[in-house]
């Protein structure tokens, strides 16, 4: 198995040495404070990703008003050019 180019020998290794460092009895506590703090880092990622959503439908609302504007005045302009291009082909 290749798991970020370390083999099977060389996590047992790994595994071998934090154990003989931390203890078996210490190991679940480590583990459980990694948790928590992974979770902890993916709760505030996904508040920033809300945030940040948040943030864009507001300016999602705003530029819709503004390409219906625009598309008004093209609507305006297209008519008026579509008569004085029909009087110049008279």
């Amino acid at each position: 198995m290749q798991f970020l180019f370390i083999s099977g020998a060389e996590i047992f290794f790994i595994l071998f040495i934090v154990v003989m460092v931390f203890g078996a009895d210490k190991i679940p506590g480590i583990a459980r404070g990694l948790g928590k703090g992974m979770r902890q880092l993916k709760d505030a990622t996904d508040d920033i990703k809300r945030e940040i959503q948040k943030s864009a439908d507001v300016d999602t609302d705003f530029t819709k008003n503004i390409r219906k504007e625009i598309d008004d005045v093209k609507k305006n302009v297209e008519e008026v050019s579509g008569s004085i291009k029909r009087d110049l082909n008279k």
